[in-house]
């Protein structure tokens, strides 16, 4: 199995899980990749990159399984960032896994962020992803969708797209210490009342997903949402969180069309003045904490017998028990 973004939060879950069920592992990263992790487990690394054309032909070689990780994150930047990333880097490495010849499945892992960014109320993956109006992220993570639907469709992939949520959990090296440093001060506060759904998911159910894909065929050409099935408000995230940082729970709060104004109004002035760092109100940050993110797990459920095993009550907690120990130190 080859596996891309090993280093990251996901992809790590992912390479854990992948050697515990008797998979040999190989993993993609960056020469200025943290490896620790990798090299604690003895895992093969292959160091180059997707414009790496040697590297990426040894990563593939004799590859039956690629679980797709790598993406380039954030809520700001140029468009072009991303899809260099996103989008290019993908075509090179199916490319030459298909050259390969070995390829029997291959995992997209997406993002729920490619639905409209709206109010969602049980929305399915009858709704198509949408290619307007979004930040550079979510934009390139639907374009990299259609990539590999296409790749299905004209050249026989056997690929599976998956659409997690919010993903949190243990090794989260990104939302959560960002979150942590203005809980700390005080700068936390709700839009509207805070009750909107989040999306959800476990990094663990994630996993699971992931491989119940690879254990079904019938699943491919397929793409499921994932999430916790037991959605949380933000309130009630950001609220537990606190507590089990032992900081003070947020009460403030920003009326939600005030918050929408500014949201607009500082990403405008934000672009005139070329800034490079997202404002505090970004379009992301305002899909984050503003609209109601509650999807359809259902054809998950039915097709892939996917039935999240961790709560989120007991999510938290472990990813609060894991910042406390190994994650607050690395920070």
């Amino acid at each position: 199995m080859l596996v891309t973004g090993a280093t990251g939060f996901v992809g790590s879950h992912v390479v854990e899980r992948a050697q515990s069920e008797g998979y040999v592992v190989r993993t993609l990263v960056r020469g200025s990749s943290n490896t620790q992790l990798l090299d604690e487990w003895g895992v093969e690394k292959v160091v180059g990159d997707f414009f790496d054309h040697e590297a990426l032909k040894q990563a593939v070689a004799g590859v039956s399984v690629i679980v797709h990780c790598a993406a380039k994150v954030g809520d700001w930047g140029p468009i072009d960032d991303y899809r260099a990333v996103n989008v290019r880097g993908l075509e090179h490495l199916l490319l030459e896994a298909e050259a390969a010849g070995c390829l029997k499945r291959f995992i997209q892992v997406s993002s729920l962020g490619v639905y409209e960014g709206r109010d969602h109320y049980g929305t399915d993956e009858s709704e198509p992803a949408t290619l307007t109006g979004m930040d550079g992220y979510t934009l390139t993570k639907a374009e990299a969708e259609r990539l590999v639907l296409e790749h299905v469709r004209d050249k026989g992939l056997p690929a599976t797209v998956v659409r997690p949520g919010f993903i949190y959990g243990p090794r989260d090296q990104t939302v959560l210490p960002r979150l942590l440093e203005r809980l700390k001060v005080g700068q936390v506060k709700f839009f509207g009342s805070g009750e909107q759904l989040l999306n959800n998911t476990y990094v663990g159910n994630l996993v699971d997903a992931i491989f119940l894909c690879l254990q079904k065929p019938e699943t491919i050409g397929e793409i499921y949402n994932i999430t916790d099935g037991e959605l949380v408000s933000k309130k009630k995230y950001i609220s537990s969180v606190a507590e089990l940082a032992g900081y003070p729970v947020p009460t403030g709060s920003v009326p939600l069309g005030v918050a929408r104004f500014l949201t607009k109004a500082s990403e405008r002035v934000y672009r005139l003045l070329g800034k490079k760092e997202a404002p505090l109100l970004s379009n992301a940050r305002f899909k984050f904490l503003g609209l109601n993110l509650d999807f359809s797990i259902e054809k998950a459920r039915r097709e892939l017998g996917y039935d999240p095993r961790v709560t989120f009550d007991e999510g938290v907690r472990r990813m609060m028990d894991w910042y406390k120990g190994q994650g607050a130190a690395s920070t």
